[in-house]
């Protein structure tokens, strides 16, 4: 009997199979130690990959619904945008209520400075609203802005590209109140106070609408811009070279104005004959009313309701072709019929339009000159 007889009991194991017998007992112990050790790491390796196989899945799986997360809230961005263009407050709400804006003063006047996918009034009527909260978005609003080394134009320019002027007398003034302080805070020793800025603010304004506007042919000079402005400065005048270094902006693709500013054109010769007007009335600020005439019938009559005995604003064409300056206080004007006159009252009432420049301009001045 051989001495290794115990080998057939081991290879029935699998511990020594294939092993070759011409190895020493430690040599066989390695070799099956090696195949064992071998046969761990190739069931690790397996058991790795089904585990890595397992987490890609699942990042996979998070990608997916970070994917939809992300496209749920841009349609909810979306969604909030349009809300707000179509009603400002509730677009605001929804974009609360959903966790896209935080309901600080700060997150929101942000939102409404990068201004994607935003109606511009829309912008400009939520800005100008009186409550608190509103009145804290509007200085953040302002804030985000950076006037200094600015001038007042360049100022101006950037301002109210953001946004476009809503047409309520006292939203414009909130407005344009905010951005004098603003432009005082960024540009210190400019002026002496921010009614100084606020009133030549919209002289800048005003002067750009005549220029740009083409029923206006007596375009203003610059003396007569510096003219307008005397005495604005807390009583005293502005630096003439600094008016005169303050060209207006160049027409920008909205009106600066709050509102249309709206054209009457009237016959002052013969009321319906001619072909061409021959006079130009701006309706702003003017009221209308019927008079009793004896010489002429079916009178009525343009004045203005404020400013009695003021020159209205007004031009017309001489027989030479030469444009000029109306100088009535009034402009009384006879209808052939009872019919038209009350056509042409009911036609004029409807195209008059409320400019509030003047007369916030009237009461700023009024505030200035009591400061003497």
């Amino acid at each position: 009997m051989r001495e290794d007889w115990w080998l057939g009991e081991l290879n029935v194991g699998g511990g020594w199979q294939g092993v070759p017998e011409d190895l020493s007992l430690d040599e066989r112990d390695e070799l099956t130690n090696i195949r064992r050790r071998k046969k761990e790491l190739l069931d690790d390796i397996e058991r790795l990959k089904y585990e890595i196989a397992e987490v890609m899945t699942e990042i996979e799986q998070l990608t997916c619904v970070g994917e939809s997360k992300t496209t749920q809230r841009n349609k909810q961005i979306a969604m909030g945008r349009k809300k707000f263009n179509m009603d400002p407050k509730k677009g605001i709400q929804f974009l609360l209520e959903n966790d896209l804006l935080q309901h600080t003063p700060e997150d929101i006047a942000q939102f409404l400075y990068k201004g994607e996918g935003l109606n511009k009034t829309v912008i400009g009527d939520y800005l100008g609203e009186r409550d608190d909260f509103n009145i804290k978005v509007l200085q953040a609003f302002v804030e985000l802005h950076e006037f200094s080394d600015l001038n007042l134009v360049q100022a101006l320019r950037q301002f109210l590209w953001s946004f476009r002027l809503p047409g309520e007398a006292q939203k414009i003034d909130r407005m344009m109140e905010a951005f004098a302080s603003r432009y005082c805070q960024c540009n210190p020793g400019v002026f002496q106070s921010t009614d100084t800025c606020y009133v030549l603010s919209f002289a800048i304004i005003m002067l750009n609408t005549s220029l740009h506007n083409p029923n206006v042919r007596d375009k203003p000079a610059v003396e007569r811009f510096i003219s307008m402005n005397r005495g604005i400065n807390e009583g005293g005048d502005l630096p003439e070279e600094l008016l005169r270094v303050l060209p207006p902006p160049p027409t920008p693709p909205h009106p600066l104005t709050c509102t249309e500013k709206i054209k009457f054109l009237i016959n002052l010769s013969n009321f319906n004959s001619d072909k061409e007007p021959r006079g130009i009335i701006p309706l702003e600020n003017l009221s209308i009313r019927e008079v009793e005439e004896p010489r002429k019938p079916n009178c009525f009559e343009l004045y203005n309701p404020n400013h009695k005995g003021q020159v209205i604003k007004a031009c017309k064409t001489e027989a030479d072709g030469r444009v000029v300056e109306g100088n009535h206080v009034v402009y009384r004007i006879s209808a052939p019929t009872p019919e038209e006159k009350e056509e042409w009252i009911k036609s004029i009432k409807a195209s008059i339009s409320r400019d509030p420049f003047y007369d916030m301009l009237a009461t700023r001045k009024r505030r200035i000159a009591n400061k003497k």
